[in-house]
């Protein structure tokens, strides 16, 4: 219904934006990947998927057709709604995934919070020769770093909203950052907590 939204960036988090189209502020989820990508633009365009359910509609958006696609691909399994969707999309970089499923690694997607082996392995099932076929990723984007605490505010809020404890993502972060040095961007932070908490 409705495919795309081009307009002003008015708010963005890791794991939504809201994009102010002709005056009209679209509530938008978001992976970490698209968070990458968006940057610091004014002006953007997401690509974007409609869920209709009898008490909410909800708007995901991309910033490539091809995770979008990819998106589509998850939620079209049995077990995988838009939120987990979102949470793998979050999880593994499009690499990862992919690779994950063409070589049937089942320990790596089972590693996305919320994701049993049951569920891993209709994943690869579905998924392998689809993936096979159409070759969906383009190349990976870094986010750039701002401070420490900036990064630890914004990655425990990203995870809160995801579902995670408080307190759980609170020490997992606080020891993927003492590890890292000043290294880490908010992207692969998160990454990280997510496969740790």
């Amino acid at each position: 219904m409705i495919s795309y939204l081009k307009g002003k960036l008015s708010f963005k988090d890791p794991t939504h934006v809201i994009i102010d189209v002709n005056g009209v502020g679209y509530h938008v989820n978001i992976s970490l990947a698209t968070y990458g990508d968006i940057k610091d633009v004014e002006n953007i365009m997401l690509h974007t998927y409609l869920h209709v359910k009898e008490d909410s509609h909800t708007l995901y958006g991309f910033s490539s057709t091809s995770e979008k696609k990819m998106f589509l691909n998850l939620i079209s399994i049995s077990g995988v709604g838009p939120s987990t969707g979102l949470m793998i999309q979050s999880s593994l970089t499009a690499g990862e995934l992919k690779q994950a499923i063409i070589n049937e690694d089942v320990k790596v997607i089972q590693g996305v919070k919320g994701i049993g082996g049951k569920t891993a392995q209709r994943i690869i099932l579905e998924l392998k020769d689809k993936i096979k076929k159409e070759g969906l990723y383009p190349g990976e984007s870094e986010l750039t770093s701002p401070s420490h605490n900036t990064i630890r505010s914004e990655a425990l809020s990203a995870l809160i909203t995801l579902g995670i404890n408080k307190s759980t993502a609170e020490k997992s972060i606080d020891r993927i950052l003492k590890n890292s040095g000043n290294t880490i961007t908010l992207e692969e932070l998160i990454k990280l907590t997510l496969k740790n908490a």
